[in-house]
């Protein structure tokens, strides 16, 4: 419901629902401390392209660094793309903040995009730092390699599935309305 000369919100809320953004704030805080934790370890415990076996044949920490976006996109530009994917996250971050004020009441909408907030927040914070966001873990099969990513990067990917998800529910629940 909204108050008069308020914009109107998702607060069609259940009983025990998330009254406010603050608890997705926080997991999205969380994200970022445990993304810039385990990075910190990878730098401290690795060598720069070193490889460490967690499950042979599948998947090794491994120490990299990426200086464009995912994929390595941009990695080979003049540095401008530092700062440019830099401004892209945090306007994303800054939108993602009022969506999650203004759908606080979509739990799995907002669950996502804290998700999504940290990993942002956790890669610009390498960005700013670094030039470069720091990579650790490796996915491979036989001689398929996944690009090597880190804890942000899970957090962007799974909230990005999520968001996925939450709008087919969305869909499947206005068909059956």
């Amino acid at each position: 419901m909204s108050s008069a000369g308020s914009a109107p919100t998702d607060d069609t809320r259940a009983p025990g629902t998330v009254a406010g953004p603050a608890p997705y704030l926080a997991l999205a805080a969380l994200l970022v401390v445990l993304d810039q934790l385990t990075k910190w370890i990878a730098v401290s415990a690795l060598e720069f392209g070193q490889r460490v076996p967690v499950i042979p044949g599948f998947f090794d920490f491994t120490l990299v660094y990426n200086r464009g976006a995912a994929f390595s996109f941009l990695a080979g530009a003049d540095g401008w793309q530092r700062w440019f994917f830099t401004v892209v996250a945090l306007v994303a971050s800054g939108v993602i903040v009022w969506l999650l004020h203004r759908h606080r009441g979509q739990r799995l909408f907002s669950f996502s995009l804290a998700l999504i907030l940290g990993g942002a927040i956790g890669n610009v914070i390498d960005r700013v730092l670094h030039g470069q966001v720091t990579d650790f873990v490796l996915l491979y099969w036989q001689g398929w390699h996944w690009p090597a990513f880190n804890v942000a990067d899970m957090g962007i990917t799974i909230g990005a599935v999520l968001l996925v998800l939450d709008e087919l529910f969305r869909m499947r629940r206005a068909k059956t309305a």
